[in-house]
């Protein structure tokens, strides 16, 4: 697993704070909600997962450099 330095998680923090709407791109889980699930951010861990909870109920975290993710306006 890849870890963001101390720049890179702040950057991850400040582009996704609590409560913004991402759209998935790629995630690599076979449990992964379908490319297109919209749903909201509700935290970034010191790993730079970005923890969302999507719009189907599912709350797979982003992983930082393995699955990708947009930002809604």
């Amino acid at each position: 697993m890849i870890l963001p330095n101390k720049e890179e998680l702040a950057r991850l923090r400040e582009a996704y704070p609590k409560g913004t709407r991402v759209e998935l791109l790629a995630m690599d889980d076979p449990y992964a909600p379908p490319i297109g699930t919209q749903g909201t951010v509700y935290y970034v861990d010191d790993a730079g997962s970005i923890g969302v909870h999507w719009d189907n109920g599912s709350s797979l975290s982003v992983l930082y450099k393995t699955d990708s993710v947009r930002k809604l306006d």
